[in-house]
């Protein structure tokens, strides 16, 4: 009976690491798209919809194609989007299917390292974890 119990909850602790691990791995692959200088591929992060929202700044943007339109103005060569890292990930489940993730991003390019924070919402959709929120904020030093 003891060794019933255990088969019958170790799943669960499986899948809310599973959860965690598939959100690490979509930031992670972000990183890695960003620093081959692909935007899409950074963008295949978020959730391919009108309602996807991101906000920075006093601007809220409203649909993928606008967040993708932002990033390919701001960071339109090689050089403006420099090298990427994302640090103190703290990922939180929300649901079964969400969770908020904080983190610092930073940039090291030739003349500058911009960095700041973000939050994110993720909903697991069909295609996977995906960001459908994101508040970024940029620290000037």
């Amino acid at each position: 009976m003891k060794k019933l119990l255990v088969f019958v909850f170790a799943p669960m602790l499986v899948l809310a690491q599973s959860d965690k691990e598939q959100i690490e791995t979509v930031l992670r692959d972000q990183v890695e798209a960003w620093n081959k200088g692909d935007v899409e591929g950074y963008m295949k992060g978020y959730w391919n919809s009108d309602h996807t929202t991101f906000v920075s700044g006093a601007r809220v943007l409203t649909g993928y194609d606008s967040v993708l339109v932002r990033y390919k103005r701001n960071y339109g060569t090689r050089e403006k989007m420099g090298f990427l890292s994302f640090d103190d990930l703290k990922i939180r489940m929300v649901g079964k299917e969400s969770a908020f993730v904080t983190g610092q991003w930073q940039l090291q390019r030739k003349e500058d390292k911009p960095g700041g924070r973000f939050t994110l919402l993720l909903e697991k959709k069909l295609a996977g974890w995906r960001i459908v929120y994101d508040h970024t904020s940029s620290v000037s030093e």
